[in-house]
């Protein structure tokens, strides 16, 4: 199905059963290798730090006013926000790296250098975000006005006003501004829903979502016509829940095969689901072999989908002849409810059993845990922010060792090896680091010579 396809859905976002409803829209556009509008990947980066300044204070009748450079200022941070208005992540399939704004270097004068402006993104409710190359989660935006701040913002370095002692009154030495942090990340929205419909294609879940809820899917005669999930809240004496549509689903969908990945998700945050089979066999379909199919995708995507407790719904008897009828639902009652799993036949079309089958899903969900189901954060940045870039130190004749390493470059790059503080401050940073460590381990001696790229130390404890 090619072209840009809108299918309107009714949500809502519940909170102790106060169901509040409004009309949304969820999108999933092309085929082929396009993405379904609920996934992707982006570049984020926070603002670098601005540097120190090196400036003195010269005015007239003032002849030695001191060091006057400001501080650099902070670096913009990247932070994300729940956007209700928000229902796609479709905004994001068309730019792919976002850029917090670099603090300003601090200037003579003792002036500040300016913040850089945080950068927020905004995300529907239900994103969750991830580390691209671990997976793990970061966070989960599942609370309606929720902010994350994903990654800091370098810190300003400090102006060489600070440097100044009775022995160095001329510091010619400031602090650079810490560097940005960037990542990968994958955002993903799963639909948070108390209720997942599954089912394979054509067996009748947009006519029961449409019959139970007040979500209009689109409906016909032929597979694959759910491109995106429907939601709806069905509302009954007492309370309600919302019910998730899961678009027909394939073998080897948890593999990526047909759209399987792209809606798989979707039942992560579900509390209970509800199997709707074809129990009338009218594409001469095996219920029973459909329900253990859908089963083991949702068991290879993810195991512990499968700890959800399970209803079927044995659709279509409205077509079946009443001995045809009992036939069928005590063959699925006697291979499944011994596991648990209860079964009730039903017709979307006509509505029969449908609100038996409702109020036993309702009373379900009230005994279960309200807590929604959000997932647990799994990578922090500032493990990012410790895991340095690499470095190497060996050995490279009698009485000359050396270190290289992109850390090593930057630090030379910025560091005043000419001024005292300079000097001291790289010292400092190569004691932190273990490097000085590893050059004793290796066997260097006073009086042996440390090459760092074009430049050589004497080392002297």
């Amino acid at each position: 199905m090619l072209g840009k396809i809108l299918v309107y859905a009714l949500i809502s976002f519940n909170r102790c059963w106060n169901l509040s409803k409004r009309t949304i829209h969820l999108e999933w556009i092309g085929s082929g290798d396009e993405m379904f509008a609920d996934r992707a990947e982006i570049y984020i980066r926070s603002g670098k730090g601005g540097d120190g300044h090196v400036s003195f204070r010269r005015e007239i009748f003032v002849p030695a006013g001191g060091p006057d450079g400001g501080d650099g200022g902070k670096g913009g941070d990247v932070i994300f926000e729940v956007d209700l208005g928000l229902n796609t992540l479709s905004d994001f399939r068309y730019r792919r790296k976002y850029n917090a704004q670099d603090g300003e270097e601090g200037g003579k004068k003792r002036c500040h250098g300016k913040d850089g402006a945080d950068l927020i993104l905004k995300v529907p409710l239900g994103t969750v975000i991830r580390e691209k190359e671990s997976g793990k989660v970061i966070v989960d935006m599942s609370e309606p006005g929720k902010q994350e701040v994903i990654l800091n913002g370098g810190k300003g370095g400090k102006g060489n006003q600070h440097y100044a002692t009775p022995t160095m009154q001329v510091p010619m030495y400031a602090q650079p501004g810490q560097k940005a942090q960037e990542l990968d990340v994958i955002l993903e929205l799963k639909v948070i829903a108390d209720v997942g419909l599954v089912g394979f294609p054509n067996v009748g879940k947009s006519t029961l979502l449409s019959r139970v809820t007040n979500a209009k899917p689109k409906i016909a005669n032929y597979h694959f016509t759910t491109l995106s999930p429907n939601l709806g809240v069905v509302d009954l004496d007492g309370g309600g829940f919302v019910i998730a549509d899961i678009p027909g689903l394939i073998e080897g969908a948890s593999e990526g095969l047909g759209l399987g990945h792209e809606f798989l998700r979707h039942i992560e945050r579900t509390k209970v689901i509800v199997h709707l089979v074809d129990a009338a066999s009218t594409e001469g379909r095996d219920p029973i072999d459909d329900i253990n199919k859908i089963n083991t995708e949702l068991t290879a995507y993810n195991p512990e989908i499968m700890k959800k407790p399970q209803v079927i719904a044995a659709n279509k008897i409205d077509v079946l002849y009443e001995e045809d009828e009992q036939q069928v639902i005590q063959k699925l009652k006697d291979t499944f409810e011994p596991q648990g799993i209860p079964v009730f036949p039903i017709s979307a079309v006509s509505g029969k059993g449908v609100k038996k089958l409702l109020y036993h899903v309702k009373g379900m969900l009230d005994n279960l845990d309200q807590t929604p189901v959000v997932f647990a954060r799994e990578f922090f940045a500032e493990d990012m922010a410790n895991s340095n870039e690499p470095y190497t130190v060996w050995k490279e004749e009698e009485h000359l060792f050396a270190v290289e390493g992109p850390r090593i470059e930057r630090m030379l790059g910025y560091t005043n090896l000419d001024s005292e503080k300079g000097f001291e401050f790289f010292q400092k940073f190569l004691k932190d680091n273990g490097i000085l460590e590893e050059l004793e381990a290796l066997g260097i001696e006073e009086g042996d010579t440390v090459r760092m790229y074009e430049l050589h130390f004497d080392y002297y404890k």
